[in-house]
């Protein structure tokens, strides 16, 4: 079925990404079930559409547009624009906006299984806890030790609970988080999975 009508109007004529008025084309969400539906679908502009399946041409400075669109009423924009947050992570902007982005369960369940989807699989780092659970970008973990965070007088005490962790792409062993308003490096050995 054609949703590009319903789209076209539902985004004012432009990428719903980026509000670029240029090529746009009708971008299914992955995974998409057997009968696609217009919540699975946006409108996407073609240097979207391009970065968001090919992670080596992402230019980060484009994604900027994300500081709106992830605001977007429509699921299917959501589950992008947190999606491109958590492939932009290096860079120093997206972990404030991925902060602040909140996503109904059923719509992160959607972001997390597309995840996947655009990874190499063989060469993926996997994050686990100290009972060896895998923990995911946006997971909340529980300080199982008093912690002293280096360069600084905080001690992170044992039982703090840190929310919508993100984490180190190069090093399993590292996972980032606030903590009393402090962005910090906590090691995975020494948090539990909430």
């Amino acid at each position: 079925m054609n949703f590009e009508r319903e789209l076209r109007k539902r985004s004012n004529d432009s990428c719903e990404m980026c509000g670029s008025i240029n090529n746009l084309l009708v971008y299914t969400v992955k995974p998409s079930l057997k009968k696609v539906s217009i919540e699975e679908c946006l409108l996407a502009c073609q240097t979207c559409t391009s970065q968001i399946e090919d992670s080596t041409i992402i230019n980060p400075n484009h994604w900027r547009c994300l500081n709106d669109s992830m605001w977007s009423e429509y699921p299917a924009v959501q589950v992008i624009a947190w999606r491109m947050l958590n492939r932009l992570k290096n860079e120093s902007w997206p972990q404030d906006l991925l902060n602040m982005l909140y996503l109904e369960d059923e719509v992160l369940k959607w972001a997390k299984a597309t995840e996947n989807v655009y990874n190499d699989g063989d060469n993926k780092i996997i994050h686990r806890d100290s009972n060896g659970a895998v923990i995911e970008a946006g997971d909340s973990v529980i300080l199982i030790k008093d912690l002293p965070v280096k360069g600084s007088s905080l001690i992170a005490k044992r039982g703090t609970a840190v929310r919508r962790v993100s984490l180190d792409y190069e090093n399993a062993e590292y996972i980032e988080g606030k903590v009393n308003g402090q962005q910090i490096v906590i090691v995975t050995k020494y948090v539990k999975k909430l």
